[in-house]
């Protein structure tokens, strides 16, 4: 199993352009799956039976394993032994009738245009640091761009004239996002006071948010940083760098905007992503009714 699980990770590599963290996942399912082949005494693949992975899954949820763990074992599962049997390596896909656990559906935290604008007014911006977080922010809030998206931009791929910035998600796809005035001032300022100070004597690095070490900010720098604001700012619920992309699409879908723009402008792939925010538009917009009108 292990030669060929080496070939299909090669593979995926070189034809799907996954990111890093997707193929770590892969990898990691699947050669926990393998080791627990090995403690059954399985060793070839066609030894593997439906019930092996049935067997397979209560032992994730012996383990303590979250649905959503479970179900991403299974994705990975599925796909290597379609591959294996696309590839001729065995007849008979035996993951075939493998299925997921059910999970629960939640509600996606938004927060109200209100605590927004209290988060996004906390960075003071007469240190350089203050005006990168503040454009990091804004330009989150504008855009609602995933923050691996938002760290991964370089300075050559903002057009100020035009108030756009031009972003690529996990799987290569480009997209051109809009930015608003609010968002562009605070980028203006930065770019001018901030980014050079923070460079010092890196003046090639293209990253457009850098760290106190004139690099590329992270992923983890910008979590932490958020979730200081947030505090600053009195908010009490667990924010993320992905609370402010739910805000994003339910403040737009509150105020009339297309749901297909705001697929789109998000990048999601499947439309039903963006329509939960919709069922959530819905549902404030009757609890507004219900408090509001007079013979409700």
């Amino acid at each position: 199993m292990k030669a060929h699980l080496n070939t299909y990770l090669e593979q995926m590599k070189d034809d799907r352009r996954l990111s890093a963290n997707t193929l770590s996942s892969y990898e990691r399912d699947l050669r926990a799956f393998a080791a627990y082949a090995v403690e059954l005494g399985i060793h070839e693949l066609a030894e593997l039976q439906k019930h092996h992975f049935a067997r397979y899954i209560l032992h994730l949820k012996g383990q303590g394993r979250k649905a959503a763990t479970i179900t991403r074992h299974v994705g990975s599962l599925k796909a290597f032994f379609h591959y294996l049997t696309k590839e001729g390596v065995i007849i008979q896909n035996p993951s075939i009738y493998l299925e997921a656990p059910k999970q629960d559906k939640k509600t996606p935290n938004v927060l109200s245009v209100t605590t927004t604008s209290a988060l996004l007014d906390t960075p003071q911006t007469t240190s350089p640091a203050g005006k990168r977080d503040k454009a990091m922010l804004e330009l989150l809030y504008a855009t609602g761009i995933r923050v691996s998206e938002l760290v991964a931009l370089n300075v050559e791929h903002l057009h100020m004239q035009l108030q756009a910035a031009r972003c690529m998600d996990a799987g290569g796809k480009e997209r051109i996002v809009p930015f608003g005035r609010m968002a562009a001032d605070a980028l203006n300022s930065y770019l001018e006071d901030g980014r050079m100070a923070l460079a010092r004597n890196n003046v090639s690095e293209p990253a457009l948010f850098l760290n106190h070490l004139g690099t590329r900010m992270t992923r983890q720098g910008f979590w932490k940083t958020i979730k200081k604001y947030a505090k600053e700012a009195g908010i009490t619920d667990d924010i993320t760098p992905h609370t402010l992309r739910h805000s994003v699409a339910a403040h737009l879908l509150d105020n009339g905007a297309d749901v297909r723009s705001v697929q789109e402008l998000l990048g999601h792939a499947d439309l039903s992503t963006t329509l939960k925010y919709v069922q959530q538009s819905k549902a404030r917009m009757k609890d507004v009714y219900t408090s509001a009108h007079p013979r409700a």
